[in-house]
């Protein structure tokens, strides 16, 4: 049972943990945990599973990378009137947040008991519980717009003193690690890792090896950037003013954000500008449509486009990180998007003037792309695409005959 009632009409959002290794009712002690993930196909949104609740049921939560821990409140509610549902007296009031609409509602923490896969090797092993778990409890109203049908909350993985990453990592005693593979396709599970690697892909590639290494910084917001320092498309750097790419964390713009609110990955105006003619001409010999299809400026007659097993054979993007021997390489299965039935646009959008960060990495170049957000030694580990190593992050087996201890 809950310690504070969450009634129908109210639904969790944001979780964390709270440390009670004496209260545990864990039996094993994992090195790693997983959780499923699947892409929404009219949100474009990550949702993925999660056990909660006494008796056990499996609920569906929006994963949002940037989502802030709220269990840091002082505030104390009191209800207006008598208690009711969804409001307790002297419990820790939060403000709970929509990633996509921005919204905000008052809400107040709740316990209740999680269970989470286990990795074992390749594939999943036992549930493990904790028996406190933290969340807030939000009216219902916060999640109608924006978000995927029927999803319960949002589970936000942004980097604070209690959330979901950081305090697994503690109650289990394992690095405090996470990674994202979102997968390309509804029809198939991408994967989320809690821990270390080994992280296995059929068929039974470690893709955790291939990873390239940048700087992670974090906001006071808890949101992730990279020091990304120039583009470059076919090799040739796109003429942009860099200074746009410096983060300055007092003031909280510019620099390079990664996000999973955000569907395609926005650049400032003047960025967008320069990095779409500059592409266009590394692709002169393909006419263009006239008229794009919103909210892209570029696209093209898909049947025009040449094709390989990974995708579009257009100009390679590279994002060049903190020097040039490390760069995130974005080919033609990140960069285009088929939007309708013989279109096919560039997948950048315009930012508009003066957006808080000048390039926010989007999800549909983070698919099929295993990163890794190593939090104790502020670094991100990515693989650019993983289709070039002959598979994809669809290629988890899910399948376990573990039995929850």
């Amino acid at each position: 049972m809950t310690s504070s009632l969450c009634f129908p009409h109210f639904f969790f959002l944001i979780f964390s943990l709270v440390i009670l290794t004496a209260q545990s009712r864990t039996i094993l002690r994992p090195n790693n945990l997983v959780l499923p993930l699947q892409k929404d196909s009219s949100t474009h949104l990550f949702v993925t599973s999660i056990h909660k609740r006494t008796p056990l049921l499996q609920l569906p939560f929006v994963v949002h990378l940037n989502g802030q821990c709220l269990a840091q409140t002082s505030y104390c509610h009191t209800c207006a009137s008598a208690a009711r549902p969804g409001c307790h007296n002297n419990t820790c009031g939060v403000m709970a947040r929509n990633p996509i609409t921005r919204q905000t509602a008052m809400g107040e923490l709740a316990q209740d008991v999680l269970s989470i896969q286990s990795l074992k090797g390749s594939n999943p092993g036992p549930l493990v519980s904790i028996p406190q778990f933290l969340f807030a409890c939000a009216p219902s109203k916060l999640l109608r717009k924006g978000l995927p049908k029927n999803v319960q909350g949002v589970a936000g993985l942004g980097h604070a003193p209690i959330s979901l990453p950081i305090q697994l990592a503690s109650h289990f005693g394992f690095p405090p690690k996470f990674a994202l593979c979102l997968p390309s396709k509804s029809s198939t599970n991408g994967v989320m890792f809690f821990g270390d690697g080994p992280y296995y892909m059929h068929p039974n590639i470690d893709v955790s090896r291939s990873l390239s290494y940048t700087p992670l910084t974090i906001s006071q917001e808890g949101h992730y950037y990279i020091p990304v320092t120039s583009i470059e498309i076919n090799n040739k750097p796109v003429p942009i003013d860099t200074s746009l790419l410096t983060f300055s964390p007092h003031a909280g713009t510019g620099g390079t954000k990664l996000s999973t609110a955000n569907p395609f990955t926005v650049l400032e105006h003047s960025v967008y500008q320069s990095f779409t003619k500059f592409f266009t001409s590394q692709l002169s010999g393909t006419p263009q449509m006239k008229t794009p299809v919103a909210p892209f400026g570029v696209c093209y007659d898909t049947k025009k486009l040449s094709y390989s097993k990974i995708g579009p054979q257009v100009p390679n993007i590279d994002l060049v990180l903190q020097n040039q021997n490390v760069k995130w390489r974005i080919s033609g299965t990140n960069s285009m998007v088929e939007v309708r039935p013989g279109i096919t646009c560039l997948a950048f959008v315009d930012g508009g003037f003066r957006p808080r960060a000048s390039i926010v990495i989007g999800s549909y170049q983070l698919q099929d792309n295993l990163v890794q957000f190593d939090l104790a030694k502020s670094r991100l580990g990515f693989s650019s695409s993983l289709l070039s190593r002959r598979t994809s992050c669809g290629n988890f087996n899910f399948t376990t005959t573990s039995a929850t201890p």
